[in-house]
């Protein structure tokens, strides 16, 4: 007997009770004797050539399937149900409202479940995803500065951060630690701030006060405490020599976010009124009388107002080869004699030697004309009780809880915030990262951030430059000369992922920081060291030539940027992750977050700012002025969609939020671009389980979610004001509805509130 064995059976079907093998009735097979299939020779030609053709046809078939079998699974790759995928399907389904048509308000479509299941938090003013997200890092930070085990990090992780820490990084455990220290800081109270204030010369409040020595507290102030009352004075590259630093001036803040808050006084009555209310309590607190502080205060307030009164607004300062004036240090006594510029620059700039024939660069050269006017003009006892309240505000936070606590109620008037009680740990990690932000990052970076993280972050960015670039060739606005180097500056941007590569060597981190001396337990007198150490450490930078590697933002940030004088884009650790990215999540996710982000800060480049500077990073015409007038007739299409747009019957300024306008749309143009032609090399990827959705609408709406906020009116009428950005709610809006891909993957109809006719189209 022949046997044979079915391959579906397992094991113990085949074997009886005596362990012999067994094979049921239907499959025994018998030699068969007789009339039976005759071998191939006995076949005539037509059978034969029947039986070849059936064989033929029989293989052709199974290759047939095979090849249909790999196609469908390359394009319809079916639902991914990895872990990853089922909780970020979660998440995705959890923010959006599905009652909304995405056609008629996909903002509200893709975060109206997250809206409703996100109340603000106590103390807070706006809460969103990249609020989140920093205050995940900030706790990941409180732990690695204070040396203790944090849930999600492994012991490797915790031993790898804190192995061999370098001076500079136990400089930063001792700077947290004594900022930590409430004890010792309720014990001095205002004593430090008391005895600076002494130092300096005293102010009218307590009674004394020197009246001829202005020109000395304002170069005190200035050198000394990182204030700047009248005007700010700086070193940093020269837009149109980048490759030398220079002084550089220009007009400096007020006591309150914007100038609109003193001008238009009926709208922000209640905002001025807190403000007074809280510097009156200042005063007292430093040991003024009730009567004497509301006084002085009142005219600290009525000056500040003359100050908003000349102070340009943001939105006039756009272009910057009209505001760039390079001049010489001598030529500031003709522009502003109220100052005394030599002595001032040389303080400010100390150890670094100085002469009358010092370039400068002035940004703000009819303000600080007045403003000398205005200094000229001012009673001196004025001008001194400013400037030390400038300093009295900058100190509020390093003081103990009394002066908080005053700081706190202002700010509930303000933004609007509920009454809480912030963490003293947060304030410490927030004020360690601002001041050894690199050293704490080079603890969070070890701890946190994946190697290979950067490397895909670095193949990404190169994906999204490529789209920019290519898109460039269907610019119908722009001359084909023009065209050419703005390609050319696209491939020229130098791409800086995850965190400086100094702070990985401990000898080179603890370089940076040698200058910088850290007691324990003082906490005020920690922040004045860190006060001069970055004074030298800017002083310094002007005989040097412009660092390239140098970041303006330290690695644990939740942030991104573009330096225009540098041709650079630069994204922190901080925000390469959840929800911007995660390598096992689709990449329509991964590319509408991180995605949009790279494509926000490249297409910066061209923004109506950033299109000034060459490939070099130069300020200078490189555009022909066909291409110049072009561009600006396209750009005035998004000042006047995104003025259109209003919160709480507040319009939007579309001209001064016109830079981040251009970047959010270029920015998801060519994000898209690069995820397309990914899918083009590497084919379809499986779909998010439970969704209904394809891949290219969750592109959209991954996008849409990162900025899923929610803010008090208060909070909302200081962004009106103050940020360059628009409302989350129309960063999204505005964009989505300039982009036809959008209107063809959600089959808006024509002319539907999200696919209107008329579309803003610049890169």
């Amino acid at each position: 007997m022949s046997t044979y064995k079915r391959a579906t059976l397992n094991e113990d079907d085949l074997v009886d009770s005596n362990g012999d093998e067994f094979y049921p009735p239907a499959m025994q097979v018998t030699l068969r004797h007789g009339p039976g299939p005759r071998c191939w020779a006995e076949k005539t030609y037509t059978e034969r050539r029947l039986l070849v053709l059936v064989c033929a046809l029989s293989v052709a078939l199974f290759f047939s399937l095979i090849t249909v079998g790999i196609f469908y699974k390359e394009t319809h790759p079916g639902v991914c149900r990895t872990e990853p995928c089922i909780i970020v399907a979660s998440a995705v389904i959890g923010a959006l409202d599905r009652s909304v048509d995405p056609c008629h308000d996909f903002y509200s479509f893709a975060c109206g479940g997250w809206v409703r299941n996100n109340p603000l938090p106590e103390g807070k003013s706006r809460w969103g995803p990249f609020s989140n997200l920093w205050e995940r890092n900030m706790a990941i930070m409180k732990h690695l500065l204070e040396n203790t085990t944090m849930k999600g990090l492994s012991k490797a992780e915790e031993n790898a951060a804190m192995k061999g820490l370098s001076k500079a990084e136990e400089n930063a455990q001792m700077y947290y630690k004594a900022c930590m220290n409430e004890t010792k800081i309720e014990e001095l109270g205002a004593q430090p701030l008391q005895e600076l204030i002494n130092q300096t010369g005293g102010w009218a409040l307590t009674g004394s006060w020197d009246k001829n020595n202005f020109q000395e507290v304002l170069r005190t102030v200035s050198a000394n405490y990182h204030c700047s009352p009248f005007f700010t004075v700086f070193v940093s590259t020269d837009s149109k020599c980048s490759n030398h630093n220079i002084i550089q001036v220009d007009q400096s803040g007020l006591g309150l976010p914007s100038r609109d808050y003193y001008l238009n006084k009926t709208a922000n009555a209640k905002y001025l009124n807190a403000y007074l209310d809280f510097l009156v309590e200042l005063g007292v607190l430093l040991g003024g009388s009730q009567e004497t502080s509301r006084s002085l205060m009142q005219e600290i307030v009525d000056f500040e107002t003359t100050l908003a009164n000349i102070t340009v607004p943001q939105e006039e300062r756009r272009d910057e080869e009209l505001i760039y004036h390079k001049i010489q240090a001598k030529d500031l006594a003709t522009l502003a004699p109220a100052v005394d510029w030599m002595p001032y620059l040389t303080d400010v700039f100390a150890p670094v030697l100085l002469n009358d024939s010092e370039p400068v660069v002035v940004y703000a050269k009819d303000y600080l004309q007045k403003v000398s006017d205005l200094i000229a003009s001012t009673n001196k006892s004025v001008l001194n009780n400013y400037m030390i309240m400038k300093v009295v505000r900058k100190m509020v936070s390093i003081l103990d809880k009394k002066f908080q606590d005053a700081e706190q109620r202002f700010f509930e008037v303000m933004y609007g915030t509920k009454k809480s009680c912030t963490p003293r740990w947060k304030l410490c990690v927030s004020d360690t990262d601002s001041a050894l932000g690199f050293a704490l990052g080079a603890l969070f970076v070890k701890a946190t951030f994946a190697e290979d993280s950067k490397a895909i972050a670095e193949d990404m960015v190169s994906e999204i430059k490529w789209a920019f670039e290519d898109s460039l060739k269907y610019v119908d606005w722009m001359d084909q000369g023009t065209k050419k180097a703005a390609r050319e500056k696209a491939e020229a941007i130098y791409n800086m992922v995850g965190y400086p590569k100094f702070i990985m060597d401990p000898k080179e981190l603890d370089k940076v920081f040698n200058d910088f001396e850290v007691v324990s337990d003082l906490y005020f007198q920690n922040v004045m060291q860190y006060y001069n150490f970055s004074a030298r450490v800017t002083a310094d930078q002007l005989r040097k030539t412009p660092n390239r590697d140098q970041w303006s933002m330290t690695p644990p940030t939740v942030n991104a940027y573009y330096n225009p004088t540098k041709n650079e884009m630069v994204l922190p650790a901080g925000i390469l992750q959840a929800p911007f990215y995660s390598r096992s999540w689709p990449k329509a996710l991964n590319f509408g977050g991180i995605g949009v982000v790279m494509g926000h800060e490249l297409t910066h480049a061209f923004d109506d700012q950033g299109r000034e500077y060459d490939k070099d990073g130069n300020l200078r015409s490189w555009w022909k002025n066909s291409s110049v007038e072009a561009f600006k007739k396209q750009t005035q299409c998004m000042v006047e969609q995104y003025s259109n747009y209003s919160i709480n019957k507040e319009a939007l300024n579309g001209k001064h939020t016109l830079g981040e306008n251009i970047a959010d749309n270029g920015g998801l143009k060519a994000a898209y671009k690069a995820y397309v032609n990914w899918i083009a090399k590497n084919g379809e990827e499986a779909t998010l389980p439970a969704l209904g959705m394809t891949n290219h609408q969750l592109f959209f709406v991954g996008f849409a979610q990162v900025w899923c906020s929610v803010r008090t009116p208060e909070s909302s009428h200081e962004g009106i004001i103050t940020d360059p950005h628009s409302p989350p709610r129309f960063r999204v809006i505005g964009t989505i509805s300039n982009s036809h891909e959008f209107s063809k993957h959600f089959g808006c109809k024509a002319d539907a509130p999200m696919n209107p006719k008329h579309k803003c189209k610049l890169w």
